[in-house]
């Protein structure tokens, strides 16, 4: 999807694309960074299998592609990367999808044609992104320069994101969707973790539009955090 950007948008809303090289912009004390990278080598398959301590990874894994959101005065960074999202499946360890049919083809197959698959193919991953803290602060009492101790955390709140406001018909000035990892499932569908500047939709189905399908499922999960971080200085 390509979006033109009217510059009279952008000075409107205080923002200003980045001229550094980077794909992005700056507003409002942030800096938003996408980056769609090649899909990995096989000597980086096999250092990340080695890390990973698996075996088995997607078809396509874009490790260089990342999306980041940095506030500069406090040195916040918000991430999302192919690796982080592999370590969450690899740590949420869910049991093989098994479709309705896979009963019948087990007793219809030959034992030594039987295909055992005793891990979660389809990569579902429960990541939401990573957070890291990228600050030095001058300390002049002592005239050198003291890396602050300060750690992000999610905490769960009451505070709800305000839907309205994020629906309002307003000029894009900024559109990206990054993809992080892709597997085919064996030509029986397909497992895509992408990452879009906004939103976090999750669904399971076999429709085309997911939006579709994710007014009739059922809220498994429903958590609501937002990022603190505590400092030491």
């Amino acid at each position: 999807m390509d979006v033109e950007v009217d510059d009279k948008d952008l000075k409107a809303a205080g923002a200003e694309i980045l001229t550094d090289g980077r794909h992005g912009l700056r507003i409002h004390g942030w800096e938003i960074v996408s980056c769609n990278g090649a899909i990995l080598n096989s000597s980086s398959l096999i250092t990340w299998e080695d890390k990973l301590k698996t075996s088995h990874l997607p078809e396509m894994v874009f490790g260089e592609s990342c999306l980041e959101l940095k506030h500069a005065t406090s040195g916040t960074k918000i991430h999302f990367n192919a690796f982080d999202a592999l370590t969450g499946w690899k740590q949420e360890a869910l049991p093989p999808v098994e479709v309705p049919a896979a009963a019948q083809w087990k007793f219809r197959s030959k034992p030594f044609q039987q295909v055992i698959l005793d891990y979660d193919y389809t990569f579902t991953t429960p990541y939401c992104g990573s957070e890291t803290m990228e600050l030095d602060i001058e300390k002049k009492d002592s005239g050198g320069i003291l890396e602050a101790s300060c750690i992000p955390c999610w905490e769960d709140c009451e505070e709800q994101i305000d839907v309205a406001a994020l629906a309002s018909k307003e000029p894009i000035l900024f559109y990206d969707e990054v993809v992080l990892y892709e597997d085919e499932l064996a030509d029986n569908g397909v497992s895509l973790l992408t990452v879009k500047v906004k939103g976090y939709p999750t669904d399971s189905a076999s429709y085309s539009d997911p939006s579709i399908i994710s007014q009739r499922l059922p809220v498994i999960v429903h958590k609501t955090q937002k990022l603190k971080v505590h400092c030491n200085f």
